[in-house]
């Protein structure tokens, strides 16, 4: 008999980062969203964990969400080496030819960082080992995370990658019966 597993993805708040679409580096969450957060928290059903990525805007937002939570190493955000903290703009003018090579190329990296090829195959390996793990798990992460996991369950080809949006705050359920994932839904927001 397969066991029932339910993952519940949240995309950790919005930083300066998020608005400003630039590569995150570890900053934190921005002031003011205690009234989303707080409606996200009321609208959680139980959950036997909940988990969240390393990064500072991860564990805030886990914080704010649940007053108990484990930091899982698998969820943490695309590593973007050099461009960390830098605007899309600015990479454009400083390296357009090697963001041209990191946006047409999902094994490329050459921020030295990640590629998206990695860490679709990071997300995915998680996902593999939690498939018959029973249970409802919350998770809270971020955007290219998210967008990794869409991508392994639904099988699409990694080009997808960069045509899901995912917003702060947004909600994804994942399901799986033992056998495969099962997309429940996709970037719900519950403010």
């Amino acid at each position: 008999m397969s066991r029932s597993t339910r993952i519940t993805l949240i995309c950790h708040a919005a930083t300066a980062a998020t608005k400003a679409a630039g590569f995150p580096a570890d900053e934190p969450v921005l002031e003011g969203q205690n009234e989303a957060l707080g409606r996200i928290r009321a609208a959680l059903p139980y959950a036997h964990g909940f988990l969240s990525g390393p990064e500072l805007r991860a564990r805030q937002t886990a914080g704010m969400l649940a007053s108990d939570f484990a930091v899982e190493p698998a969820f943490r955000d695309l590593d973007c080496g050099r461009w960390r903290g830098k605007g899309l703009v600015e990479i454009q003018e400083s390296e357009p030819e090697n963001l041209m090579a990191w946006i047409s190329d999902m094994e490329a990296a050459p921020h030295g960082g990640d590629s998206i090829a990695s860490l679709c195959e990071r997300i995915a390996g998680w996902l593999s080992g939690q498939i018959t793990a029973g249970g409802h798990t919350v998770v809270v992460t971020h955007p290219a995370v998210m967008r990794a996991a869409i991508v392994s369950i639904l099988d699409a080809p990694r080009e997808s990658f960069r045509k899901i949006d995912v917003l702060p705050l947004c909600v994804s359920e994942i399901s799986s019966d033992g056998r495969r994932w099962a997309l429940r839904s996709f970037g719900r927001l519950l403010d």
